[in-house]
């Protein structure tokens, strides 16, 4: 699958619009029309910039044969491919020449960085300086600048103060810090006080190489405690009994206790108490290391569960402990353990569509029901999962307010025309992602909110579609951008593989949503492939079963192929585990293995109390975002929707419902869409 750094948050007011006004008369939402995207810029010479690409990488680029792409927009990333080839051999007058030539641009910034490396490697330390720029933030960068400055002379107070906040931080540091620190320590920067500051932030993230690595160089007693402080780290130890009673003792005792907790909580409960008492640990401190025994061992529920989670001191809780107390509860069906559980949470979290969800659920259950319907109507306001099943709950519309801008088309040239943005979709077209983020980002950076909307716009006429999943997050307004948000493209293939395999189109299209955006060429980490993110193996059993060719793994990439193949496969699942889609989903995501588990744990508990106990948090959030993205595609597909409590029950002949806006939601106002002026005018885990 590919990375998911995000979870989608449908809001269905403005955050300013007043309580009182979400209470109008709903307007229902129309069939959706959504407002058409621009058509890419042809380029011709595409095809030629290729070739030219592939020859740069492949040593064979001559400037020559391809001089009719001199004035090309992307010229500067053939020269930067050629240049890159080589670098370690690279000419500091030719470096200096391309940082120069294309001062501003994105390919510059790209260039930089390697030549930096390279230049340091070689240490031609006048070059690194040379190319220098204060931008930067990759600490292994930053040092060699610092090791260049010593190197000409430049170590001054400066220099020891840069230096000297590349030090502070608990993680370990590049191979290329290793000298100008040994530099620092040479000229008296790293004082004990320092090296302490350091130990103690790496006994914090849990560190004990980065522990030892910071006290050489301290006194040899302190060196002698500071090394045992980081074996405890690594394994608790009874000397620690004995330790010097100082707060920093202690603070490295909870922390390495808190360290065991996580990968033994009985032992770290069994031993804690002896620590506690010889050290004299705070309630804090006692709470870090009950929370770390409490966390690992509801992750898998195990017996000891409950008993744990009330050992922890009230002061240690958080809002994901507080979400463990009540899913552990709901995981033995102890409803009323549940509701106490939500009820402890602080208003924020309480508030949330999800747990005001499970509090209504919770109250109807008990009989409490004007307050589980007050409840559902607080949560109903919000799209997404739980804000639709609580209208379900309520047997009201979906809550939808839509912003559909129509942008003018000379607008959208405007933007189009762009100079980074040229490139950034020249280079999307050539599949060169990484390149194409630097030069997307570059063009957004002189963006307003609108001229970032309307980039979105153009990304997506381009095919770039999860351009609106990343940057469509900047104001509240931008979250009702659902014709951007939710794009919708190989409709009817998705709309002929759903109804040969009787499946939902919108949730075949959540599910191409949810695992590559809508990309053809997306590949996991697992080697998950395609729009529907479909193993090699897995695609080529379907393929034999459904007596259709294979093509091999990179037929996967193939559009049409994939949702062929994903779709078949969704079916063979659905027939597996008896035609429940929030089952089916989680096996998805998660495998078989873990699905078969988890079913076998929680037999017969209602599809909305299982998917919550889900032990996995990645697969836990994925469920509850394919069925709320299956909403929302069916919207777009239909302008009404299957009820998600039919729909996540397999019912796609069930009730449908319409949308309404709880309030008139205005778009908000919005500048000309007219392109800020450049710098310079030339310038995928689961088993499928």
């Amino acid at each position: 699958m590919v990375p998911r750094p995000f979870i989608i948050v449908l809001a269905a007011c403005s955050v300013a619009l007043a309580a009182s006004a979400c209470a109008q008369t709903p307007a229902s939402t129309p069939a959706v029309s959504i407002p058409p995207l621009p058509r890419p810029l042809a380029d011709p010479k595409l095809d030629r910039v290729r070739t030219a690409l592939l020859a740069a990488e492949s040593g064979t680029f001559n400037a020559a044969q391809f001089s009719d792409l001199a004035q090309h927009p992307l010229y500067g990333w053939i020269e930067y491919a050629s240049l890159r080839r080589d670098i370690d051999n690279l000419s500091p007058d030719v470096a200096q020449s391309f940082l120069t030539r294309n001062r501003g641009q994105a390919v510059a910034d790209a260039f930089r960085e390697s030549w930096i490396s390279a230049a340091a490697r070689r240490q031609d330390w006048s070059s690194v300086l040379a190319a220098w720029s204060p931008s930067i933030k990759g600490t292994a960068l930053r040092c060699n600048e610092l090791e260049a400055r010593q190197a000409m002379g430049r170590s001054d107070a400066q220099w020891t103060r840069d230096a000297q906040a590349i030090w502070r931080t608990g993680k370990s540091l590049p191979d290329a810090c290793d000298s100008p620190m040994a530099t620092l320590a040479v000229q008296g920067g790293l004082t004990p006080e320092l090296r302490w500051e350091r130990i103690e932030l790496a006994a914090a993230e849990w560190q004990p190489g980065v522990m030892r690595a910071a006290a050489r160089g301290l006194p040899a007693d302190q060196a002698a405690l500071a090394n045992d402080y980081a074996a405890f780290l690594d394994t608790p130890h009874e000397r620690a009994l004995n330790w010097p009673k100082t707060e920093r003792s202690r603070e490295i005792a909870s922390q390495g206790l808190a360290k065991y907790g996580k990968s033994s909580p009985a032992g770290a409960e069994a031993i804690l108490p002896r620590y506690a008492d010889a050290l004299g640990l705070s309630e804090a401190q006692r709470g870090r290391v009950l929370y770390q025994i409490a966390l690992w061992t509801v992750a898998s529920y195990e017996p000891e569960s409950a008993r744990r989670l009330n050992a922890v001191p009230a002061s240690a809780f958080d809002d994901r402990l507080h979400e463990w107390r009540v899913r552990e509860a709901m995981s033995r069906s102890d409803w009323s353990s549940a509701l106490a559980a939500i009820q402890k949470m602080d208003a924020k979290q309480r508030s949330d569509s999800r747990w005001t969800y499970f509090e209504a659920r919770l109250n109807e259950m008990a009989g409490r029901k004007s307050d589980a319907e007050r409840l559902f109507r607080q949560a109903a306001a919000k799209p997404d999962f739980h804000g639709f099943l609580s209208a379900d709950r309520l047997g009201q519309p979906y809550a939808l307010c839509p912003w559909l801008p129509e942008t003018p088309a000379a607008a959208q040239q405007a933007i189009a025309r762009d100079p980074a943005m040229v490139r950034a979709m020249g280079l999307f077209q050539l599949d060169r992602i990484g390149w194409a983020v630097r030069e997307w980002d570059d063009a957004l950076s002189r963006f307003n909110d609108e001229q970032r909307r309307v980039a979105v716009e153009v990304a997506q006429g381009n095919g770039w579609f999860d351009r609106a999943v990343f940057s469509l997050n900047k104001n509240p307004d931008e979250s009702r951008l659902y014709g951007l948000r939710f794009p919708l493209h190989h409709e009817a293939t998705i709309r002929r593989e759903a109804l040969k395999n009787n499946l939902d189109p919108a949730w075949v299209a959540a599910e191409i949503r949810a695992e590559s955006i809508f990309y053809p060429r997306a590949r996991s980490s697992a080697n998950a492939m395609g729009l529907m993110q479909v193993l090699p193996g897995t695609g080529s059993g379907v393929a034999s079963s459904i007596g259709v060719p294979w093509g091999g793994a990179d037929s996967l990439y193939d559009p049409d192929t994939n949702i062929i193949l994903g779709t078949a496969y969704l079916r063979q699942l659905m027939d597996k585990y008896g035609g429940q889609p929030y089952q089916v989903i989680a096996g998805y995501n998660a495998g078989p293995a873990p699905l078969g588990r988890w079913q076998a744990q929680r037999p017969g508990m209602d599809p909305d109390f299982w998917i919550e106990t889900i032990s996995y948090k990645e697969t836990r959030e994925y469920v509850a975002r394919v069925l709320a993205f299956s909403v929302l595609y069916d919207w777009r597909l239909n302008g009404d929707a299957l009820r998600v409590s039919d729909r996540l029950r397999g019912r796609i002949d069930g009730t449908r419902t319409r949308f309404v806006c709880p309030t008139p939601a205005a778009a908000p106002a919005a500048p000309a869409a007219t392109p800020a002026a450049p710098a310079t005018q030339s310038r995928p885990r689961s088993q499928r």
